[in-house]
């Protein structure tokens, strides 16, 4: 290569360096009354990492924080990355014991949280002594004096004067650490380079649309995924962040149509809340694109809420993927389709996204590629620029995760011809009764036709005959009352009679921060103090 040839490494910091050269005076985050143009929200970073140099983080360093979607938490996805440290966005619904297990975990040096959370932080404040600065966020909450250390705005005003950038070794290094939910164990720290997010901020801006005149609204969480890498790839075209401090959907509705939002991210049983509250039947939602994943929507979800004027790009991936690696591309010609077939076709996981070099496939236990049949079941397996460098601090979980030179998913799901996948079931989620194999997302999406029905989950449950059997929890739409019969005629009706559900429970469905169903925990209350028994009578 010729030696005046420069190359630079990919750095997402690069894309707000470039956004607040080329829009210095333009909105870049709004939050209430509040308003930072890019040149302010640079300096505010630039000032957030000249007060962490201070208290002692470097190049490596971890740092915390524990913070809603306010402008602080968006801060804190620059700030240390100024300085070549790592991130470390904790989900604030967890308990704080689990807070405490990834602090000490990570070995974060500082701790950034809301008022709002200093009581859990006051039961953790001796177990976390790597943790030597606590900086306190005070928003809707008064602070708390109990805790030692500065509130934010104080902490910036602490900068020393001057720039304060370290530039990384590598683009190959670890820019961030975000811990998977733990639900088979302790959570796990899923490590991004600098790379792959940068790569996946592009990508996934490229495929929902956003532009520098776009509009985003923060429903997705910004712990999870660091938001599917749009806190990054917003501020890559010089798009506006607008913060939202709670997700709710009267709200959610209020800035949609007072800043004619443009964009914006969430889990299925978001599009669900907003579609079954009472603002929904006035709400004209043409002109905003939504990018959801983080379950499988059924399509009735789908053709509602586009029934309200929204488009929706509809995707998958987990955390070890920065978010989204696939994206049920639209073809030209769905559009024109009667809208529940188009609700079938996009409710697909689809193909790779297409900027950042991502590979997928579908395959056996002997990872060969299962047939392009509609019907063959295989594990979905990832690789490319957005999977994750590896577990920190955990090389034996990162190599079962790379057997065989690909990420596993645990996600089993079929291949179409046209190259589209579609999810099945996690392989732990799959009810296996009488040797039969069900698929608890064939059944769900069956059920949720119904139009009693605002939410279901299915888990297999305890038989003596059959070793499980299905059973489905719904919420009732609007509280009408359905019998258990009802649900049971109308799915056996539609599916195969032993994979409609033997039982059915009525209630609220536990959920993670993110909006996901927590299958887990349904399960693992039917399973108490007994084996699951999955073989079955004839296994």
């Amino acid at each position: 290569m010729d030696d005046h040839v420069s190359l630079h490494h990919l750095n997402p910091i690069s894309f707000l360096d470039r956004s607040a050269a080329v829009y210095p005076d333009k909105p870049a985050v709004v939050y209430g009354d509040r308003t930072y143009s890019y040149s302010e929200f640079a300096d505010r970073v630039n000032r957030l990492a000249g007060a962490l140099k201070q208290a002692g983080v470097g190049k490596g360093d971890r740092v915390a924080f524990l913070l809603p979607n306010i402008p602080q938490m968006l801060e804190g996805h620059y700030g240390p990355l100024s300085l070549g440290a790592m991130l470390v966005a904790i989900n604030m619904r967890l308990s704080g014991r689990e807070i405490t297990y990834i602090l000490q975990h990570s070995g974060a040096k500082v701790l950034v949280f809301d008022s709002e959370y200093a009581d859990t932080v006051l039961g953790f404040l001796d177990e976390v002594p790597e943790v030597s600065t606590f900086v306190q966020v005070v928003d809707t909450h008064p602070k708390s004096d109990a805790i030692p250390g500065p509130e934010y705005e104080a902490f910036l005003d602490s900068s020393p004067p001057g720039a304060h950038r370290t530039d990384l070794e590598s683009e190959l290094d670890p820019i961030a650490i975000n811990y998977t939910s733990g639900t088979t164990g302790r959570p796990k720290g899923v490590q991004y380079s600098a790379r792959g997010a940068y790569l996946n901020a592009l990508g996934e801006i490229l495929e929902s649309g956003v532009n520098p005149r776009s509009k985003y609204l923060w429903t997705l969480p910004m712990f999870h995924c660091n938001g599917w890498c749009h806190t990054w790839g917003v501020t890559a075209v010089g798009a506006t962040h607008f913060c939202l401090r709670r997700v709710e959907a009267a709200e959610i509705f209020r800035l949609i149509s007072l800043h004619n939002i443009t964009n914006m991210c969430c889990a299925p049983t978001v599009l669900t809340m907003m579609y079954s509250s009472p603002e929904a039947a006035s709400q004209d939602l043409s002109g905003l694109t939504i990018m959801t994943a983080g379950a499988p929507p059924a399509p009735q979800v789908l053709r509602t809420v586009e029934g309200m004027g929204a488009y929706i790009h509809h995707a998958y991936g987990l955390t070890e993927t920065y978010g989204p690696h696939t994206i049920c591309a639209p073809q030209p010609g769905w559009d024109d389709l009667p809208v529940e077939e188009r609700a079938l076709l996009k409710s697909r996981q689809g193909v790779p996204f297409a900027i950042f070099g991502p590979h997928l496939r579908v395959v056996d236990e002997n990872m060969n590629d299962v047939p392009k049949d509609s019907e063959t079941m295989g594990e979905v397996v990832m690789r490319g620029n957005n999977v994750m460098l590896g577990y920190f601090e955990d090389t034996e979980a990162s190599a079962t995760a790379f057997a065989g030179g690909w990420f596993h998913s645990g996600d089993l799901g079929v291949w179409h011809p046209d190259g589209y996948i579609e999810l099945r079931d996690r392989a732990k989620d799959v009810i296996i009764s009488g040797g039969e194999n069900i698929s608890t997302m064939e059944v769900e999406k069956v059920i949720m036709e119904h139009p009693s029905v605002l939410e279901v989950c299915v888990v297999g449950v305890p038989d003596d005959q059959w070793g499980e059997v299905v059973k489905a929890f719904i919420t009732p739409r609007n509280g009408i009352v359905v019998g258990a019969d009802e649900i049971i005629q109308f799915s056996r009706d539609r599916i195969a009679h032993f994979k409609a559900p033997k039982h059915v429970e009525f209630g609220d469905l536990p959920k993670t921060a993110t909006g996901k169903i927590q299958k887990f925990v349904l399960r693992e209350r039917e399973w108490a103090g007994m084996d699951r028994r999955i073989q079955g009578s004839t296994g």
